[in-house]
């Protein structure tokens, strides 16, 4: 069997990083699935609901902005791909680990209980990285419509905190916002 981890949120100037991490019954519809960028919001958020409805595993974690700015992007993303693992075990203690494997998308790979091995572009190529990628985005956006709600001026809700146009003028005109990572370098 195959965990599958990705995470979402390395480029934004704002907020967390996300990561998830997925395991599937070999009968999962994986039609469903696909790179989380290239699926439409609509098709990311039913591929949500059925991997958290008929997935064997699935967690889901985040590295602060503080953390970020504390260790860097790549460190964060690996924590929280840490973290997701971890809390897929302790929310399904009955899952099977004998044989179980880990790929992560990227270069990298998080400090975890199994064999892992990193792939590069994972999220397009294989299921497992796939649903843990869906389960990422669908968890940051939602974590970032949250600050939209706190922090209105910035227009989280459009751009998640990617470096926009938009957003670039926001922390411009408004200062960096309570979740601004402070160490990634803002032009205007």
């Amino acid at each position: 069997m195959i965990c599958g981890l990705d995470e979402a949120g390395r480029g934004p100037l704002a907020g967390p990083v996300c990561a998830a991490a997925a395991v599937l019954p070999g009968n999962f519809p994986r039609n469903i699935l696909g790179d989380s960028k290239k699926l439409s919001e609509k098709q990311r958020e039913a591929a949500r609901a059925l991997i958290m409805d008929r997935a064997l595993a699935w967690g889901i974690a985040f590295a602060t902005h503080e953390e970020i700015d504390d260790i860097n992007i790549l460190r964060a993303s690996l924590l929280a791909m840490k973290r997701a693992f971890e809390a897929m075990l302790a929310a399904f203690p009955g899952l099977d680990r004998s044989g179980l494997e880990a790929i992560a998308d990227g270069l990298y790979v998080p400090d975890i209980t199994i064999p892992c091995k990193a792939i590069v572009k994972a999220d397009g190529l294989i299921p497992e990285v796939m649903a843990a990628s869906i389960l990422a985005k669908t968890a940051r956006d939602r974590e970032m419509d949250r600050y939209a709600r706190l922090y209105p001026q910035y227009g989280y809700e459009k751009h998640k905190g990617y470096p926009t146009k938009a957003h670039r003028e926001a922390i411009l005109r408004w200062g960096p916002s309570p979740i601004q990572r402070l160490k990634f370098r803002i032009k205007g």
